[in-house]
């Protein structure tokens, strides 16, 4: 494969372009209509996808999205480097002190609303596998692995956008679906990065058991040593070196650099992303305007490319499944729903209460979107359960809102 030539490069630069613009469009509509944007990214990308645009005129589609060549190789770079930027925003939106400070509540909730999605999801995926796919043996333990982490992860950007909506960001029921998602989704995603390094088929790899020892001393060090030289080296980034090009330098720059390191010993990039972003994010000398530059400049140039890139994976008419997306939006709505609210009222919440938290933390979205994206091209699920999942996340998105709604109550006005 050589490199781009002239057709190429004013190809890639055409679709970029128009999966930029429309996805501005959408966003803005979806915002009106009061939903996440995300959900009108994925819009945009079903449309000028194979559902649609591949349907109506397959030539156009195959001339702007090419499957093989240089310009798709192009392109997957630049969506895996959305992704990885995508996680660093995550990461910076992760507050560990706030998880402490609602104790025993917040670990409640959080480890309910893991635990019983994740059994849920695993027993039916092991018991019944012939549902979501052809047996296979190897493979059958990973994917009852991953369908359990994959229900319970919850979307902590897109909660709290909802949360915010709702004006109940701010309030103690706020902070507790916060701060259980942000240890959700910490658990979840060193959960799935271990999925990850088992289906490793290189000789090379590092092994399962070094790779758990790498990835945790990494983060230990990125979280303790790390913060330290990132809290002694942000204040003279941010008042000597220009702004705001300094500390978008600094913070992508070790971005990449620790999802390198990740990728390297097995574990996808991704999560050295995110941990970089905790990192940064629990640094108090982070300036409140780098953080929303940083988080502009992802959300609105980065972020939309691979959302839209989603809906041009697939088919989702062709490859939607009854039966299979039904079981997913069961297993998911039961399991997180029950797992959190029986935890938020284990924690000491009253019942009204516990399951309007129940509901707050079963948005998916975004989170639950790049790892069914992650899963389908390390080819461990198929496209129909990758379909399920899909309109799983976009389901519990738009339905976590109304129904905290109804159970909020006089308790947290």
């Amino acid at each position: 494969m050589g490199r781009l030539v002239h057709n190429d490069i004013v190809m890639l630069l055409t679709a970029i372009s128009v999966m930029l613009i429309f996805s501005r469009i959408a966003a803005e509509l979806s915002r009106k209509i009061k939903m996440p944007a995300v959900m009108g990214e994925i819009l945009v990308g079903i449309l000028l996808g194979p559902t649609v645009l591949g349907t109506i005129s397959p030539e156009i589609f195959d001339k702007l999205f090419p499957h093989q060549g240089s310009a798709a190789v192009a392109m997957d770079g630049i969506v895996s480097l959305s992704v990885i930027m995508l996680l660093f925003v995550s990461g910076l939106e992760v507050q560990l002190p706030l998880v402490l400070k609602h104790g025993k509540v917040a670990v409640y909730t959080s480890i309910g609303s893991m635990i019983i999605p994740f059994i849920t999801g695993f027993a039916v995926a092991w018991y019944f596998p012939g549902v979501f796919q052809p047996t296979d043996q190897k493979m059958h333990l990973i994917f009852s692995l991953f369908l359990g982490t994959a229900l319970s992860i919850s979307a902590l950007p897109v909660i709290a956008r909802i949360l915010m909506d709702m004006n109940l960001f701010k309030t103690r029921m706020g902070m507790i679906i916060i701060a259980s998602a942000m240890f959700n989704d910490l658990a979840g995603w060193l959960i799935f990065s271990v999925i990850l390094s088992l289906m490793n088929k290189d000789p090379g790899a590092f092994h399962v058991g070094y790779t758990v020892l790498y990835i945790l001393g990494f983060g230990l060090l990125m979280l303790t040593a790390g913060k330290r030289v990132i809290n002694k080296t942000l204040p003279w980034i941010q008042t000597r070196l220009s702004w705001p090009g300094g500390v978008l330098s600094a913070c992508l720059g070790a971005c990449f650099l620790c999802a390198a390191f990740t990728e390297y010993i097995g574990i996808h990039a991704i999560l050295g992303a995110f941990i970089a972003g905790i990192a940064f994010g629990d640094s108090v000398h982070l300036h409140e305007r780098a953080r929303e530059i940083i988080h502009q400049f992802v959300t609105n140039i980065f972020a939309p490319l691979f959302f839209v890139s989603i809906g041009l994976k697939v088919n989702f008419i062709a490859n939607f499944d009854l039966i299979i997306t039904l079981i997913i939006l069961v297993l998911a709505f039961s399991g997180k729903v029950a797992g959190a609210s029986i935890g938020a009222y284990l924690g000491g919440l009253p019942g009204r209460t516990s399951l309007a938290v129940g509901f707050g933390m079963n948005a998916r979205g975004a989170m639950e979107i790049i790892l069914a994206t992650l899963a389908l091209n390390a080819a461990l699920i198929s496209v129909p359960v990758f379909v399920a999942l899909v309109i799983m996340a976009l389901v519990t998105s738009m339905t976590s809102g109304p129904l905290m709604k109804k159970f909020t109550g006089e308790t947290e006005k």
